[in-house]
């Protein structure tokens, strides 16, 4: 059995728990939250121990696999601490919000030998999978990207220097799919501004923003964010020379002449993400994992990239994460 630890109990934490709880050959072993009451709560519930430390739970529990589910800032160096004693990672997005310290982990989990996975979890959706398979012998020509909703009550998400704003936050995650489905990012343009969700108190991340970038293949694309909607909307069109592809949520559209073929989701990608990690550890083969850290870090690199351009009003390059 692979004896798993998560550090965030709440959110995204309590989904990563409950999937590796019902997983086969996983121990859910400890959990951990700064708020002692949730942390013992889920314990108790699932049968393991409970922290209120991250560190502390990495120095006494044997662990195999650790998850890393906290806001952005809280991370310290739970990352290297787990990578020196061999523990497996998976770790939210975003890794970070310093590129320079996410690179700095990003080599000293290459230099330890883990396996270490982000959370970039629509890159396990069965329509995803479908995607990516139809545009491999594909040249793309123009992708068009939204992610547009409601703003989120969490108190740190609407302080840029906790949380990087939506993009770097949330809307990473459809950034992440462009990027899996197209290619890396060559340059990009930004523009961001906070102009109608003023009722707020303490926010002061942009409420909308536009994105044009060019992928290294050469083809251009532009990407919409916001929070100024009453409802949730994602998407990613993807067009060449007569085709053209369209994820609508998780719904994939594969449009040609004459023809529309129409593929609905029927998997978790949640558990899809805990499947392959833990099926890459017990067969030790990192191919398994379809959003690793690295690829985390190159998303990152994006939409950091993007805050800058909105700041500086300058195109900014993006270099290569090896």
């Amino acid at each position: 059995m692979i004896k798993a630890g998560v550090i965030g109990a709440g959110g995204m934490g309590a989904v990563h728990i409950k999937n590796l709880h019902e997983h086969e050959h996983v121990q859910l072993a400890a959990i951990c939250d700064s708020n002692e009451a949730l942390a013992k709560a889920q314990a108790e519930q699932y049968g393991a121990a409970y922290y209120t430390d991250g560190s502390v739970m990495i120095d006494q529990e044997p662990l195999d696999v650790l998850y890393i589910c906290i806001p952005p800032f809280c991370h310290g160096d739970l990352e290297e601490r787990a990578a020196a004693k061999g523990i497996h990672l998976m770790v939210e997005k975003p890794l970070g919000l310093d590129l320079e310290s996410v690179r700095s982990k990003a080599k000293a989990i290459a230099d330890s030998g883990i396996i270490a996975a982000s959370g970039y979890c629509l890159r396990y959706l069965d329509t995803v999978a479908i995607a990516k398979d139809y545009l491999k012998d594909k040249k793309i020509g123009m992708v068009r990207a939204h992610y547009i909703t409601m703003p989120v009550p969490t108190p740190w998400w609407r302080k840029k220097e906790l949380s990087g704003g939506q993009l770097v936050e949330q809307s990473t995650h459809t950034l992440d799919l462009v990027r899996y489905l197209c290619g890396n990012i060559s340059n990009l343009y930004a523009n961001m501004d906070l102009l109608l969700v003023q009722d707020i108190p303490d926010l002061d991340i942009p409420d909308v923003g536009v994105i044009q970038f060019v992928l290294e293949s050469g083809a251009l694309g532009q990407m919409q964010t916001g929070f100024i909607q009453f409802d949730h909307r994602t998407g990613v069109e993807i067009m060449g020379r007569d085709f053209r592809l369209v994820l609508d949520g998780t719904t994939l559209s594969i449009v040609e002449k004459g023809k529309e073929t129409i593929y609905r989701s029927s998997s978790n990608f949640y558990k899809n993400l805990t499947d392959a990690l833990i099926e890459a550890i017990r067969k030790q083969d990192p191919s398994l994992v379809l959003a690793s850290y690295d690829e985390g870090l190159k998303t990152l690199e994006a939409t950091l990239a993007a805050n800058e351009s909105a700041e500086t009003g300058k195109v900014v390059q993006l270099s290569s994460v090896e």
